[in-house]
């Protein structure tokens, strides 16, 4: 089989890998959809690469082979299935919680062993999330990191409908998070300097959309409170600065909570944190669990969660992709298999 390959400098390749064979406790997938994330880029932009591994985290497919140790009524044949992108030892309490990617001897699909971006890949049966029939593979493939991030985070602060949570940056993460937040009822402002990404939140259901560029979205959110600030704030860009407004945005006794990778953050502990009671929450992904609990969520509550992607591709079209992603003026990119 074929499947793309970070290069190093911006380059992506299709390179040749055998076609994997299931080992002891392992199934096979078929591919039918590979979403691209945004943290794909600090390894698009990586210089050179210690591994070869074909890349892509956000797989999505259906079980065409299974290995020993597997029965049919674990993984049957034909299966519709998202993919927890991680292996860890298995042993450990945070493996036992399924959150295997905070395992000291954690693997990432994509980065450390072979990812999503190929027409076949073998993982553990115990990473399989049934895909219900309601949503598509592209979908699927969305839940599997971006959505089903915005997800875990919203459920970490707990949103209710009777809340503001002020959201900095429309990335697709960001935009999963405000489609969600208002299939949760509550009030939602967006914060992004991207025009496109500003009318598509918009599209979403955010009730406000802010410019960083034109207002100060800290003082905006308090005018837009009363004086109070937002009950809680999201922060998926990873941009130093929109960390600290999502800090400062929040009212006294308020929840931060924080899901864009990489970089850092300044904060004036005192007035920021110390002195408004301020609850700082770091969420990472989620486990099988909670993607399960995603995609029920969107199949009950009808979110169409497609509604996030605006390019669609095939392998071949690797290089268009990732330069399309690296824009950061668009929603979410898949690979159609």
């Amino acid at each position: 089989m074929r499947g793309l390959v970070f290069k190093g400098n911006r380059t992506i390749a299709l390179e040749e890998f055998p076609d994997p064979a299931p080992g002891p406790g392992e199934v096979v997938v078929a591919m039918r959809a590979s979403g691209i994330c945004g943290s794909d880029l600090n390894l698009y932009r990586r210089a050179a690469f210690d591994r070869r591994v074909v890349c892509g985290h956000e797989p999505c497919g259906e079980v065409v082979a299974r290995g020993a140790g597997v029965s049919e009524r674990d993984a049957p044949t034909g299966q519709r299935v998202m993919i927890h992108h991680y292996r860890g030892c298995g042993r450990c309490w945070l493996c036992g919680m399924g959150y295997t990617q905070m395992c000291r001897e954690a693997e990432v699909m994509g980065t450390d062993i072979n990812g999503g971006h190929a027409p076949l890949i073998a993982v553990q049966a115990s990473t399989l999330v049934e895909l219900p029939p309601e949503l598509s593979w592209a979908e699927g493939a969305a839940i599997a990191c971006g959505t089903g991030t915005a997800y875990a985070a919203l459920k970490r602060l707990d949103v209710l409908g009777r809340d503001t949570l002020v959201i900095f940056g429309q990335g697709p993460v960001g935009l999963s998070a405000t489609q969600l937040a208002k299939a949760m009822a509550a009030r939602v402002i967006a914060v992004d300097p991207s025009v496109e990404r500003r009318a598509m939140s918009s599209q979403m259901g955010a009730d406000v959309v802010l410019d960083p560029t034109d207002v100060d979205p800290v003082a905006t959110v308090w005018e837009l409170t009363h004086g109070e600030g937002a009950d809680m704030s999201l922060d998926c860009s990873g941009n130093s600065e929109a960390r600290v407004q999502c800090a400062r945005a929040t009212r006294p006794w308020g929840k931060a909570c924080y899901v864009g990778a990489h970089g850092t953050a300044t904060f004036e502990m005192t007035p920021d944190v110390i002195h408004r009671q301020l609850t700082i929450l770091g969420c990472w992904t989620f486990n099988r669990q909670l993607m399960a609990e995603c995609a029920r969520f969107a199949v009950e509550r009808k979110v169409e969660l497609g509604r996030v992607f605006t390019n669609t591709f095939n392998l071949g079209q690797a290089s268009e992709a990732y330069e399309r992603v690296e824009a950061q003026n668009t929603g979410k990119g898949v690979f159609i298999l």
